[in-house]
């Protein structure tokens, strides 16, 4: 019922995304939404974080405009709360969207509307993450992004986080934009510890990272790993995406269960609906198959909770609705989600 690790290009419903290409004039390779799903979800075969991205590209493309990021954001989130989420954090990177003209001001303006409008109505509380991006190039927009989280804070954005191909762009070049995120006093998540190793999930954790978006190569290191326990680290964990990008060697038992029961602070989390073919249901269907407890499952969501970015009066709320929602479980009403 709360996902914490979920981007916005990488989770439009593809009914969402053909409606989205009319608006910005995109040609699609297809016109169907069964047609469209080879070009948006990977193979199952798929075992790389390389071949992940490039299912990012045709969405992007469909997002150049005012009109078509707010109608995505809004799209998105009416989907969460058809699905029972209380709480999702959407992250995207707004200097993905500027091949039309935009500012990223204008680009993050037209998200938080449409995030603002898909709340309507709905019992669903939704926060946004700035992403910066790794790469060689884009230290000013990163700066920029990193400088717009802080002056929309609270006003619809929740953090910033750093997203991209980990193992070409290592967590250790971005040192700076970290502390200036610090100095800002903004919130903020890594990726670490997917397509790379440790050393990525130590460097994100010097700059006084409190979040990891996947964490799971930490597994490797047991000092790394009783570090993180310590320091009551939060790990965003995304099963099937790590089995789709060979954060997990295929083959092997995904270790968030052995995790959790070693008293690390897991979440579970979707990270790309659409890309990895999943949702919050199907993931906590494959951990139940796993062999997961209905406590432990409470627990998951317990620790995602206790990681959102929000305030202590919006976690008090969401707390009550999660203890009813198990409460409603433990009756017979049903599963939680």
């Amino acid at each position: 019922m709360i996902d914490l690790h979920l981007h916005l290009d990488g989770s439009l419903p593809l009914g969402l995304l053909l409606e989205l290409a009319g608006l910005e004039g995109v040609a699609l390779p297809a016109d169907t939404e069964e047609g469209l799903r080879p070009y948006l979800t990977v193979p199952p075969e798929c075992q790389s974080l390389g071949a992940f991205l490039e299912r990012f590209a045709l969405p992007v493309s469909c997002m150049q405009s005012v009109a078509t990021l707010s109608r995505a954001a809004s799209g998105l989130v009416e989907e969460l709360a058809q699905q029972g989420l209380l709480y999702a954090e959407i992250r995207f990177a707004p200097q993905l969207h500027l091949q039309k003209g935009l500012t990223q001001e204008q680009v993050v303006r037209a998200v938080i509307c449409g995030i603002e409008k898909g709340q309507e109505g709905n019992a669903i509380k939704t926060g946004l993450l700035l992403c910066c991006m790794r790469g060689a190039d884009n230290k000013e927009a990163n700066e920029e992004t990193v400088r717009l989280a802080a002056a929309f804070l609270g006003q619809g954005v929740s953090g910033i986080d750093l997203a991209g191909a980990e193992a070409l762009y290592p967590t250790r070049d971005f040192a700076p934009l970290f502390a200036l995120a610090s100095r800002l006093q903004v919130p903020f998540t890594v990726h670490a510890g997917e397509a790379d190793g440790p050393e990525g999930v130590r460097e994100a954790l010097s700059w006084g990272a409190r979040r990891l978006g996947h964490g799971v190569r930490a597994a490797e290191d047991p000092s790394l790993l009783e570090e993180i326990k310590r320091e009551k680290i939060t790990l965003e964990v995304c099963v099937t995406s790590n089995l789709q990008t060979g954060a997990v060697p295929p083959g092997t038992v995904h270790p968030i269960l052995s995790l959790l029961r070693q008293g690390v602070r897991v979440t579970v989390n979707t990270d790309d609906m659409t890309v990895c073919g999943t949702t919050l249901a199907r993931e906590l269907a494959l951990l139940r198959e796993m062999g997961m407890t209905g406590e432990e499952e409470q627990r998951l969501f317990e620790n995602a909770l206790e990681a959102a970015f929000i305030t202590e009066e919006e976690r008090a709320s969401l707390q009550q609705q999660l203890a009813a929602a198990f409460e409603r479980r433990k009756g017979g009403c049903g599963p939680a989600i």
